[in-house]
């Protein structure tokens, strides 16, 4: 068992005690356990399976809990769990996933109307019974509305980062065959769309065939959902992602990747272009209407220059005026993740990090950064230990003491600074500018009106010390939706103040948007690609930011962290 389902098991048995209004200490010692497991390193099973190891010598895991972990990896369950599953049922742990919901209200709606599945919900909903129950109003009512609707349309959605974590193990796995030539990944993974909901893997070359008995005997398979001579499609891992693997010839390779990755939206107006041409465009080749001949397939290249188009990067492939560019010739030079120098959104052990200053710096030396950023938390974010102005003027002094070290590379002082109800930074203004760069964020709040949100951020970007805008939707991917405020004029006034929008590399958030990103590039807005990592492993996301940069239209000129240190110190002071 991987350690994200043990963490998954523990946290939702919480949630249920948490409903059951159980001892508090226990509800968080499981959350807290959760947290530890799906972080640590190594696989836990392994751990409790091996009776020369311990697991009491994971910090946080006591004898208690170890014997919980040595019951889940026998039979996938423990008696807590069990129990809790007897006193409310199992749909009880989906309305934990509505925006709005907590434990709490769950108790009450379970208590007062029975409420026990995502469609009892919307219907006390609608019947406007909510309201009538403590600490509960017709503003919540269409909130949780609108999480319920949120819910559906993500249940069976995977975030980016799963979806190319598995393609990555599988090509991996596959490319290992004898005989395999080619392995790639195609559909909304290839696109980089913020969620996948299932994962097409086509494969060429003699072993092809290989490939599909590799993926039906795969460990991971948990069902076989078809198998036939050239398509295998499983259900993989505890997640059960759909994954589709599909055995090609070599000649009809790159239409078919072009077939997959899609949007079905650019292969419609693509192959309607080729109708006119006296083509037909499938999975098999560019093929002549007349006689049936190939005249192009072999590479993706090939059909889209016989179609008179320049070749598209799947990250544009949305119909949304990239065949009209790519017929003018006028086609953006997207931006790649080697262009980025720096990375300026992370956190240390100070507030809610897990690694030390120099740790995180010494992580981001080895991935060839020129420099980077340490942005902890302000005070506002209690339950982070987040900075006062005593700390952000004790931490400036000891980052500027860190570069006189010998370090390979600069270390900016930076503060993510709350934006407050009001739009006035957590932090007075004296003591932010005792630091390099300050981020303004919002992490409170997110159910102001429209308007008051709007007037909320457009205060902040007052702030003469304000240089980054960080993940300025508030939206958690499958978790949470995005607060409700004009776009337009905050990205108008950032541009005005020379703020830069951030996108947030976290694949939870991927904010901003990529429809908001090219919306603000037309607005002359210039942006940052940061991962708001909290430990070193999480510099690595910085794909996933860059996957959204893309889909957003974004050269390397226009993300600020792509300049080289001398020039990049340059821009920081320039307002």
């Amino acid at each position: 068992m991987e350690n994200k389902e043990i963490a998954r098991l523990l946290s939702e048995t919480a949630d249920l005690m948490e409903v059951a209004g159980e001892d508090a200490f226990r509800i968080r010692s499981y959350r807290n356990a959760a947290s530890i497991i799906a972080s640590y390193p190594e696989r836990v099973a392994d751990i409790v399976c091996n009776p020369e190891r311990r697991v009491t010598d994971i910090p946080g895991i006591g004898k208690g809990l170890a014997f919980v972990l040595s019951e889940i990896c026998q039979r996938g369950s423990f008696d807590r769990r069990d129990e809790m599953l007897a006193k409310y049922p199992a749909s009880a742990l989906e309305l934990l996933k509505i925006q709005g919901l907590g434990p709490k209200s769950i108790a009450l709606l379970y208590e007062h109307y029975n409420v026990r599945t995502v469609d009892d919900l919307e219907r006390i909903c609608r019947e406007q019974k909510l309201r009538t129950l403590p600490r509960m109003g017709a503003k919540l009512e269409e909130k949780v509305l609108r999480g319920i609707e949120a819910y559906r349309k993500s249940t069976g959605r995977f975030l980016l980062s799963f979806g190319q974590r598995t393609a990555d193990e599988l090509k991996s796995e596959f490319l290992s065959l004898p005989g395999i030539e080619k392995v790639e990944a195609a559909g909304s993974l290839r696109r980089g769309r913020e969620t996948i909901g299932d994962l097409d893997i086509l494969v060429t070359g003699t072993g092809a065939a290989e490939a599909l008995n590799r993926i039906v005997q795969h460990w991971k398979t948990q069902e076989v959902l078809a198998q036939g001579v050239n398509k295998a499609s499983v259900a993989f891992g505890s997640e059960r992602l759909q994954v589709d693997v599909r055995a090609l010839p070599h000649e009809s390779f790159g239409a078919a990747l072009q077939y997959f990755t899609g949007s079905k939206e650019h292969n419609v107006v693509l192959r309607t272009n080729a109708l006119k041409q006296g083509l037909t465009l499938n999975e098999y080749g560019l093929l002549t209407i007349e006689g049936d001949q190939r005249v192009a397939g072999e590479t993706e290249e090939e059909v889209y220059n016989r179609l008179g188009y320049a070749w598209i990067p799947p990250e544009l492939r949305e119909n949304c005026g990239e065949l009209e560019a790519a017929q003018a010739g006028t086609l953006p030079k997207l931006i790649e993740v080697t262009d980025i120098r720096g990375d300026l959104h992370m956190h240390t052990n100070a507030t809610d990090g897990k690694a030390t200053l120099r740790e995180m710096a010494e992580a981001a030396a080895a991935l060839g950064y020129e420099y980077i950023a340490i942005t902890d938390h302000s005070k506002a974010l209690a339950m982070a230990n987040g900075l006062d102005e005593e700390r952000v003027v004790e931490f400036a002094q000891q980052v500027r003491e860190l570069n006189r070290d010998g370090l390979p590379l600069r270390v900016f002082s930076g503060l993510e600074c709350d934006i407050l109800r009001d739009g006035a930074m957590d932090i007075s203004e004296d003591a932010l500018a005792q630091l390099d760069i300050v981020i303004g964020s919002i992490h409170s709040y997110f159910n102001l009106d429209a308007q008051e949100m709007t007037d909320r951020i457009l205060r902040a970007l007052e702030s003469p010390s304000l240089r980054v805008l960080g993940h300025l939707t508030g939206r958690l991917l499958m978790q949470r939706e995005g607060y409700r405020f004009d776009f337009d004029r905050v990205a108008e006034k950032a541009a005005e103040r020379g703020v830069w929008l951030e996108i947030n590399a976290s694949p939870e958030r991927l904010d901003l948007p990529s429809d908001f990103v090219r919306s603000a590039k037309r607005k002359a807005c210039k942006f940052t690609v940061s991962t708001d990592a909290h430990r070193p492993s999480h510099l690595h996301n910085m794909r996933y930011g860059i996957t959204t940069a893309r889909r957003g239209w974004l050269e390397a000129a226009d993300v600020m962290n792509t300049h080289p240190l001398t020039k990049f110190e340059q821009m920081l002071a320039r307002r």
